[in-house]
């Protein structure tokens, strides 16, 4: 991996009604340090064979429309790369870790540590499964590591909750 096959800044564009619960906002939080201490990201030649501008890349993750968005800057903030998605693929993926997320945030308070690590072993089968989703989203487009996929489908499913 090259220094510039990275992620070098992300930004989430969103327009939130209300604050997130605070464990929430601690995932996203962690997601966005993780990847500035650490990420892999390599856009792909494009199909007409033209080479892409190289990175460090600012990415700016929304979902305007219900659709889901990557716009991509160089260094210097020209245009990189722009991803429309669809999020039907992620759909399933995001419900269920939403929801596990949202009983491990209240079985840490109240059961004991096995059952915990029981429901947080179901939680990263689940940040796995959506990390794959990444992967398949961006194949041919960007090519990117495990680790950052899954990162990167913290941030979708966080942006995925309205309200």
């Amino acid at each position: 991996m090259e220094e510039t096959d990275r992620l070098a800044c992300v930004v989430l564009l969103e327009d939130r009604p209300a604050p997130r619960p605070p464990e929430v906002q601690q995932e996203i939080d962690i997601a966005l340090f993780d990847l500035s201490e650490s990420n892999h990201f390599r856009l792909l030649p494009r199909s007409d064979g033209t080479e892409p501008p190289g990175g460090p890349y600012s990415l700016t993750i929304g979902m305007p429309d219900r659709k889901l968005v990557f716009d991509l800057t160089t260094g210097d903030g020209r245009p990189a790369a722009s991803f429309h998605l669809s999020l039907s693929p992620f759909r399933t993926a995001i419900t269920d870790y939403l929801a596990i997320c949202a009983q491990y945030a209240d079985a840490v308070k109240t059961l004991p540590p096995a059952k915990i690590e029981a429901i947080d072993m179901g939680r990263r089968g689940l940040h796995d499964a959506g990390a794959d989703i990444v992967l398949e989203r961006l194949e041919g487009k960007a090519e990117t590591d495990r680790e950052t996929a899954r990162r990167l489908f913290t941030l979708i499913a966080a942006l995925s909750q309205r309200g």
